[in-house]
């Protein structure tokens, strides 16, 4: 099957836009190729410390050429359930590398917060800076030049996008990421979601709350909705940075074990030590970029990676931005409804024929790029197998050919829609996003007049107050990268969607973020630029008509241009402390310094200066060739 028009033309844009700066960072990992890894070139000193502890035949091993040495990057912590199982890796990785004729070294650690603890909390303002903490501490675990290739095991949220522009600053080297799988499905995420609203409109207490979201999140492994977490599973197989078929295997199970094993016996074969050498900085190029996001559009992913996709490629040297999410979401169909998109988790996705069913369905469509070269060899189609044990025996077959369960996954020939699930918003107010996969068609659009509030708490207080049982436009502004570290404001969900389920209209419109678990709300999210920087949406008055068109891609203040632009922008007596406490002061520099949300984010990459954030919209003027 021939590529796909709009797929073809995308990517030749961004190769096209990004042609500099792709030179640029592949001399930069030629370069640090040729003068390392080799551990010939640290000296004794340097060598004795970074072997000290190993026992005489690793130190032999690590003082010598004849055995590659695999760098373990670990986000493993207690905290997160999707984290915990990490723990048993390492054992596991260093003894099978051994046995394939390598060594392995526990590199270091990153550091890894759980949302679903902090959402809602003060710490959720360090949540999205948490990704380049995460960058900066792969950095330093990969930066004692010790190491011929690593493997980066990290599942959720911040951790798997941290860890992904870490190792790109280390092009050079192999790196396969290796993830923990969801935990085994507890509660319906049906029964969850109206236990929520029940709590919302007060027809319950906490304790059954309580015990309900412990019946959801029961056990070790990811949260099984389609979040951020799963989201990064899925990108990292059709980026070609996983074993095939490893992202949604439960933890703790036979199958699981064999799959880690198998991630460091790969890595050591495609070394520069090795016949078949396949760096991250060359597998991560603009084809399974693109890749990345038809398949985050295909399967209503995050909308997270909206920045996390953008930020990664920069790292790569690679130019996205959201014009490229649009063209491409009009082109691809959506193919999986799995909570919040449906009801349905990731354990059932994956049963109905999973990412590798997607694959071969985008494949024959020509919606991806197959010529690629990812961590198994050349070609995406490679990832079309899942694996089995047999006979003890790690193996691959084809995956299925048709879905198993045509309520949570359909081919291209009958999706759910015709188009991805995302939106790319334009109008007075700057550019944003829309999940839409997730609303309904008659909650689509909205006029209403605004309310604006300074946090998700005074909307809260508001919804108590009965305050808001009305159509209500409810805008939360300077939730912005600069303005707060940009928390995601999931404590309104239950609460809008009583509103909604009363029959009001209502919409949120937000600098903020709302990430992956996008409800049956439309939110108009992560509009840029931001309050902070002066953009309009700080201006917007109690009363204004917002008319939002998350369809068309339409959302607009209906304030004459002059008037908005001459209002002084919106100021709170009450505004909450976003500087100070639970660690923020330690942040500052990232406030000064992250870009724009369509600019990745990102404190470390291409930092612009505020008036960048206008940029953004001018580059809908570029030719769509």
């Amino acid at each position: 099957m021939s590529l796909n028009p709009v797929i073809a033309a995308v990517t030749e844009r961004i190769v096209r836009r990004s042609r500099d700066s792709r030179r640029e960072y592949l001399a930069k990992i030629e370069h640090a190729k040729r003068v390392g890894p080799h551990r010939g070139r640290l000296s004794c000193g340097n060598l004795a410390h970074g072997f000290a502890v190993k026992d005489r035949p690793g130190k032999e091993a690590l003082a010598g050429d004849r055995r590659a040495n695999i760098g373990i990057v670990s986000a493993y912590n207690e905290m997160l359930s999707a984290h915990e199982p990490l723990g048993a890796f390492p054992p596991l990785i260093k003894e099978a590398a051994w046995q394939a004729g390598g060594v392995a070294q526990f590199a270091g650690g990153v550091p890894a917060m759980c949302d679903g603890v902090t959402q809602g909390q003060p710490g959720m303002e360090l949540s999205l800076f948490s990704r380049d903490t995460i960058a900066m501490a792969t950095a330093i675990a990969l930066t004692h030049n010790m190491f011929d290739a690593a493997l980066c095991l990290g599942v959720c949220d911040k951790i798997v996008p941290g860890l992904m522009i870490g190792s790109l600053s280390f092009g050079h080297l192999p790196v396969i990421f290796v993830p923990g799988g969801p935990m085994t499905s507890g509660l319906s995420n049906k029964v969850k979601s109206q236990i929520r609203q029940q709590f919302a409109a007060g027809e319950i207490g906490r304790d059954e709350l309580l015990e309900a979201e412990s019946q959801s999140y029961h056990s070790p492994g990811t949260c099984t909705f389609y979040g951020t977490a799963n989201s990064n599973q899925l990108l990292m197989e059709f980026m070609g940075l996983h074993l095939p078929g490893s992202s949604f295997v439960n933890p703790g199970t036979p199958l699981r074990d064999a799959l880690t094993r198998a991630a460091a016996e790969r890595v050591l074969r495609i070394t520069e030590m090795a016949d078949d050498y396949r760096p991250i900085g060359r597998i991560v190029d603009e084809k399974a970029l693109v890749n990345g996001i038809v398949g985050l559009l295909a399967s209503g992913g995050s909308t997270n990676h909206t920045m996390h996709i953008v930020a990664m490629a920069r790292a790569a040297g690679v130019v996205i931005d959201w014009s490229d999410f649009a063209e491409i979401s009009a082109a691809v169909p959506l193919m999986a409804r799995v909570y919040p998109n449906g009801t349905a988790d990731v354990n059932h996705f994956a049963a109905a024929g999973g990412i590798q069913f997607m694959i071969r369905e985008l494949l024959a469509a020509g919606l991806l790029h197959d010529d690629v070269s990812t961590v198994v060899g050349d070609g995406l189609h490679r990832y079309t197998q899942e694996p089995f044990l047999e006979d003890g025996a790690l193996v691959w077959r084809e995956g299925v050919a048709a879905s198993h369960d045509t309520d949570v996954l359909r081919g291209v020939a009958e999706p759910f829609a015709s188009t991805g699930g995302l939106r790319v918003l334009q109008g007075n107010l700057g550019r944003g996003i829309v999940k839409i996969s997730a609303v309904e068609k008659e909650h689509r659009t909205l006029r209403a007049p605004a309310r604006v509030f300074a946090s998700q708490e005074h909307v809260l207080a508001a919804y108590q107050a009965g305050e808001l049982e009305r159509d209500t436009a409810i805008v939360v502004i300077n939730q912005g990268p600069r303005g707060n570290g940009m928390p995601e404001l999931h404590k309104l969900t239950p609460s809008l969607g009583v509103l909604q389920d009363k029959g009001y209209r209502v919409a949120l419109i937000t600098d903020g973020r709302m990430s992956g678990a996008s409800g049956k709300i439309p939110a108009a999210i992560q509009i840029t630029p931001e309050a902070r920087l002066g953009g309009p949406i700080g201006r917007i008055r109690d009363g204004d008509m917002i008319a939002l068109d998350a369809e068309a891609g339409e959302l607009t203040v209906e304030v004459d241009d002059a008037e908005l632009a001459a209002r002084e922008p919106t100021v709170f007596d009450d505004e909450p402390e976003t500087e100070f406490g639970f660690g923020r002061e330690l942040f500052a520099v990232f406030r000064r310094n992250v870009g724009s949300a369509e600019e990745g984010a990102c404190a470390l990459l291409d930092a612009q200066p505020a008036a960048a954030d206008t940029r953004t919209t001018a580059r809908e003027s570029e030719p769509a060739e």
